[in-house]
């Protein structure tokens, strides 16, 4: 069996996300005949078909799904090899993070690692956890601050940062946790499905009402459309304002700490952010802890 190029399997990676030829070639700046070539190429390679029509575009076969995941392990190692390379002060560092710790978590930290080391290239990306975790088990990903990871993903955690999940309401208005509407955040989110698991142990099935984004929810809550579980760190000046205000619910506050998570083999910048994250005289209140 002949070789596939990196440049094929990225090739392959787009037509996969995008689920069609044209928008492949679009986003690749290459003809239409160039990427159904390429395909072509691997799928000749392999001995295996890849793709099938499915509508105006494409889908992938069981065999395109599989060989899609290796495509994006392989990649992503490709990269991870590159940067193992590099001076850790001049390397390249990819962070994870979901939106509550990129909005009230990571952004102080990182400003003063930025201004500590302004050589390394630094990215910040901001999904739901689980998206989080397939990138960094995939090495698309150097770094993620999350909840803890899956047992069984092969990923560790290097650091540990305390925060608490509360129950929060409108400041100012009656408000029965027990049968008032909960806000909940999209699927993929660690706090919706604390949330679920904490209505469950209450043995309560309230309305919810589910809200794409984090600022949505804290919106939502502000107005009196319900009551919310939510990360301490998010909602400290919503609480001083008093536009907030935390509401006793029996098993709450939930003890969740942030994870610092990679894979078994940082990168030496990877495991310099993680020094610089665990310096108290750095960071200050905002440092992590090893595990």
């Amino acid at each position: 069996m002949g070789r596939v190029s990196a440049a094929r399997m990225e090739t392959f990676l787009v037509v996969s996300r995008t689920g069609s030829i044209r928008r492949a070639a679009s986003q690749l700046h290459v003809t239409e005949a160039a990427v159904s070539a390429a395909v072509a190429h691997i799928e000749k390679q392999l001995g295996a078909k890849l793709i099938a029509k499915s509508g105006r575009g494409i889908t992938l076969t069981e065999s395109g799904r599989v060989y899609a995941d290796y495509c994006r392990g392989i990649l992503g190692l490709m990269q991870e090899a590159h940067a193992a390379v590099r001076r850790a002060e001049s390397g390249r560092l990819r962070i994870g993070v979901v939106a509550t710790a990129g909005e009230y978590v990571l952004l102080r930290p990182l400003a003063a690692f930025r201004n500590r080391y302004p050589e390394i290239e630094l990215s910040l990306s901001i999904h739901p956890r689980d998206a989080l975790f397939l990138e960094l088990q995939h090495h698309e990903t150097d770094l993620v601050i999350a909840g803890r990871p899956p047992r069984d993903a092969g990923l560790i955690t290097r650091a540990r940062r305390a925060s608490r999940l509360v129950v929060v309401g409108p400041a100012g208005r009656a408000c029965d946790p027990m049968r008032t509407t909960w806000l909940l955040r999209g699927r993929g989110s660690g706090t919706r499905e604390a949330t679920l698991n904490l209505l469950a142990q209450l043995e309560i099935d309230p309305p919810t009402l589910t809200l794409g984004s984090h600022g949505a929810v804290l919106a939502a809550a502000r107005e009196g459309l319900g009551v919310t579980l939510i990360h301490g760190d998010a909602v400290g000046e919503h609480l001083d304002s008093g536009a907030l205000r935390i509401l006793p619910v029996d098993g709450t506050p939930l003890d969740r700490p942030w994870h610092a998570i990679t894979t078994r083999t940082p990168s030496p910048t990877t495991r310099l952010f993680l020094t610089h994250l665990l310096d108290r005289d750095q960071v200050g209140a905002d440092a992590f802890h090893p595990t």
